[in-house]
């Protein structure tokens, strides 16, 4: 299919011709494969590869069908050093679309398309494309990275420097060329909505490409990759053995985390609204020296590998933090980070970037002087933590940042971290253009599994596009869908950073029973 290329044909032609009679008419989205023939991109280095007609109701995308007939179509753009970004675009029958048009990010090592959320969004009305950030996952392990296997495009500097920094920039003003071309007239608006991998693509843009987009939300993001990275190693390493935290002693301090701390919020949910109120001394939970049985207590070492955890991985040259710990309350959702993690990225990239030799021992790491190594070698090709925003800010863009309290991959408070250092760059409050929303008992990127009564759809986009259009800040977001089937009209308030939602009495399911408070 990525190698075809359209010709314009006899009949494609005639169709071409009677359309440009009216060049401010759109097209229809039958004639999706005439226009694909016929289109000439301003951005001559796109070409269009593919491209199909896609009735309502026809296609499945993680689980997620297509409500709304649209014109899908496959297109590329090169880069340097001989590459490109394979990227798809759908566009809307003209009588749905909603005049805006959206790129989707990427998840993890990416190498695909998420076209579960192209297809989530074009439900909406927008015209959505999303791109592959610049590599195959079929030539990468199929995009997941694992212990001694050689990934090409962690040797290729022009391929890593697209994967988070770049690649959305690449396709992004074709796409939208193709967009304005097919209604004929340009989008009203350009927003940019990405989590995890795609939420450093936000920063990315933020930091990079300040001008592409007027609205961005970048969610639970990784734009500290690197160090991201190094958490998942120090985990890791810090649970090996008798350290090992099985999932009963998770679940063990999360229930004493609750039992102490849920209510003070003013109601009893399951859920702490600010993990940071809640004082909590894992020590407490530690075994009498003639019960080890982890249903009821910790060991020692057990104890131990909690508080490294909560504290997070330290430089051994002056014990500074290199990278924010995890709070109380997520504990129940760390199993990925006893060694899963590190095997899909710290170790990859350690063995393919940082020391290139894929039978590189990672429990050789020095948390001193291969810190630097990471940092040169690594940082500043993933890494986008500038707080210099301020040509984002200089174009009239917004964004939102949105970041689960109960995310298994990313320390939560890295964000309100990184929130602190952009409002010590502007001397202040940066709210007039830049907020973030901390969602409780939130996952990564979605719902977390230990908390079913969390509504896990976060309106980001449609609070963002109020205030992009409309001038009004976002002083709320709705939550709503949790995955526990009885509670499906749960609706939740989450609310701007250092804010948070008090229960103010009515029904504790109905987001309107809260009000957003410091």
């Amino acid at each position: 299919m990525f190698n075809m290329r359209f010709n314009v044909l006899t009949g494609a032609f005639f169709a071409v011709t009677a359309h440009a009679l009216s060049c401010s008419t759109s097209w229809h989205i039958n004639q999706c494969s005439e226009f694909a023939a016929s289109f000439q991109t301003k951005h001559t280095k796109a070409t269009i590869l593919n491209s199909s007609y896609i009735p309502e109701y026809t296609f499945n995308a993680s689980d997620i069908l297509n409500s709304i007939p649209a014109c899908r179509i496959f297109g590329t753009v090169p880069y340097a050093g001989n590459n490109s970004v394979i990227f798809e675009l759908w566009l809307p029958a003209a009588a749905k679309y909603n005049g805006r048009f959206l790129v989707v990010g990427n998840g993890g090592m990416a190498g695909t398309i998420a076209t579960g959320d192209v297809v989530r969004n074009v439900n909406k009305g927008y015209a959505v494309a999303g791109g592959d950030a610049g590599h195959l996952a079929s030539e990468n392990n199929g995009g997941n990275g694992a212990p001694g296997v050689y990934l090409p495009y962690l040797h290729n500097q022009d391929q890593v420097d697209a994967w988070i920094h770049d690649s959305i920039s690449y396709f992004t003003p074709s796409a939208r060329d193709i967009t304005a071309t097919f209604y004929g007239k340009p989008p009203k608006h350009s927003y940019y909505e990405g989590c995890s991998t795609g939420g450093a693509q936000g920063f990315a843009l933020a930091q990079f490409h300040p001008n592409l987009f007027d609205g961005i939300v970048a969610g639970c993001p990784g734009n500290w990759y690197s160090h991201l990275a190094l958490s998942f190693l120090w985990n890791a390493q810090k649970t090996q053995g008798s350290n090992f935290l099985p999932q009963s002693a998770l679940d063990l301090i999360t229930q004493t985390v609750l039992s102490q701390c849920d209510t003070i919020d003013g109601v009893s949910d399951g859920v702490l609204e600010n993990p940071l109120l809640c004082d909590f001394d894992v020590s407490s939970l530690e075994c009498k020296s003639s019960n080890t049985n982890s249903s009821t207590c910790l060991t020692p070492a057990q104890v131990s590998t909690a508080q490294a955890i909560y504290k997070g991985p330290l430089d051994s040259r002056l014990k500074e933090p290199l990278y924010p710990g995890f709070s109380v309350g997520s504990e129940t959702q760390w199993m990925l980070q006893e060694g899963n993690l590190a095997q899909a990225f710290s170790i990859p990239i350690l063995q393919n970037m940082v020391f290139n030799n894929l039978s590189y021992d990672p429990s050789n790491f020095n948390w001193g002087t291969d810190v630097d190594t990471l940092d040169e070698k690594v940082g500043t090709l993933i890494d986008e933590v500038s707080p210099d925003l301020s040509a984002l800010k200089a174009a009239g863009a917004k964004m939102i940042v949105f970041q689960g309290w109960t995310d298994p991959f990313n320390a939560a408070t890295w964000p309100i971290q990184h929130l602190n250092d952009i409002e010590g760059f502007f001397g202040g409050d940066v709210s007039d253009w830049f907020r973030l929303f901390m969602i409780p008992g939130g996952g990564h990127c979605g719902s977390a599994s230990n908390y079913p009564q969390v509504p896990s759809t976060w309106h980001a986009l449609e609070a963002l596009v109020r205030w992009v259009e409309k001038g009004q800040a976002p002083a709320e977001i709705l939550g709503s869908d949790p995955s526990d089937p009885k509670l499906k009209t749960k609706t939740s308030k989450l609310c701007p950073w250092p804010q948070t939602a008090k229960f103010r009495g009515g029904d504790p399911d109905d987001w309107n029973s809260f009000e957003c408070e410091k």
